[in-house]
């Protein structure tokens, strides 16, 4: 292990080298606060991702299909905060890679996964908004409980499943990094690793997904604003649903600035001549684990009174009964789409109000 105050004697001298290496790209006080940094971090994500899961699981009303993938969401950032930010504080505070092999290979292997977990989980959310906004009629066909589950199993499957060769040394090999200073995919005997189909896989489709989505949203949204405006009940369903879908665009946009400092940084500093960008493209990747509770308090007022009443251990308390506008009239609802002629517009809406995950 690289300690500041040990003398080149008491170390092999290849180990001293990679010392004095990380010593003079790395100082130590910049490390030290990284690593504070790094378990605050931490602690709020624990906190935060569990209350939000607690939250989930004590509210029926919360129970919708976007709130299923805003679980898995949550569980990977739970996960991350828990098996991989506490490596990462001590990798910090102790200047290297301290935890041998094994460890190194299981870190990065679950760094990546949550990372492809979470970014799915975004686009699988995103998909399900335009659907619900664009494609009513097939919203309930398409998200039944069951295929809900499945669409969440294949999300962990692709994100994890995915690094199998990299695990059998068969596209790259997981260890230390030597040029960036931490356990990362590096390349096999062979030169080959997986890297790029990684960000490929997990990072660039998932993101052109999601935009594609928020266009066409926005564009359904946009074509329809006219209409929607001369009609109460329509206008106020969109904007319920459009609440959630703005929530969401959000959480993207965090991620994205969470994680492509890093990414840049990567690219166009290899040698890491500019250390300080990389402790803080890292402590970005980390403040993503936490930052999405923090999002759904401030963009929505449902999960604001579920955390209050998980808190309090109250199930179900506040989530009725405190709306301050009572619900549109459903005759004004029925006449307004009768007289749209849409009775089949008028039964969805219905089924998808009442629709949830129980």
């Amino acid at each position: 292990m690289c300690s500041w105050s040990r003398h080149k004697a008491k170390l092999p001298s290849h180990i001293f080298d990679y010392c004095l290496w990380i010593v003079i790209r790395y100082s130590r006080p910049m490390l030290t606060a990284a690593g504070a940094f790094t378990i605050i971090i931490m602690i709020v994500g624990v906190l935060g991702n569990m209350l939000t899961i607690g939250a989930l699981l004590r509210h029926s009303k919360l129970r919708t299909v976007a709130a299923a993938f805003i679980a898995s969401l949550c569980i990977s950032d739970l996960l991350f905060c828990f098996l991989v930010l506490p490596f990462s504080a001590s990798q910090f505070f102790h200047g290297t890679w301290i935890h041998g092999a094994v460890l190194c290979t299981m870190v990065p292997t679950l760094r990546y996964g949550s990372v492809g977990v979470s970014l799915l989980s975004i686009a699988a959310i995103s998909i399900n908004r335009y659907i619900l906004i664009a494609w009513p009629h097939l919203y309930q066909s398409i998200y039944t409980k069951w295929k809900v589950v499945l669409y969440i199993g294949i999300i962990w499957f692709i994100s994890y499943g995915s690094q199998v060769p990299i695990l059998l040394g068969k596209w790259g090999t997981y260890g230390m990094d030597e040029k960036l200073g931490t356990c990362s995919i590096k390349r096999d005997a062979q030169g080959r690793s997986a890297k790029i189909a990684l960000f490929v896989l997990g990072f660039a489709l998932p993101c052109i997904v999601i935009i594609v989505c928020y266009a066409r949203i926005f564009w359904v949204v946009r074509t329809s604003h006219r209409k929607l405006q001369q009609h109460n009940t329509g206008n106020k369903y969109k904007r319920s649903e459009m609440k959630i879908t703005k929530m969401v665009l959000v959480i993207f946009i965090c991620f994205i600035v969470c994680y492509l400092p890093i990414t840049l940084v990567k690219i166009f500093d290899e040698d890491v001549n500019h250390a300080p960008l990389h402790v803080l493209g890292y402590l970005l990747i980390y403040l993503s684990s936490c930052v999405n509770p923090v999002v759904y308090v401030t963009m929505n007022r449902q999960y604001r009174l579920a955390y209050l009443d998980t808190l309090r251990c109250r199930y179900n308390s506040n989530l009725d009964s405190q709306q301050t506008q009572p619900p549109p009239s459903k005759n004004a609802s029925v006449s307004y789409l009768k007289n749209m002629g849409s009775k089949t517009l008028l039964r969805d809406i219905r089924k998808m109000e009442a629709y949830d995950l129980d």
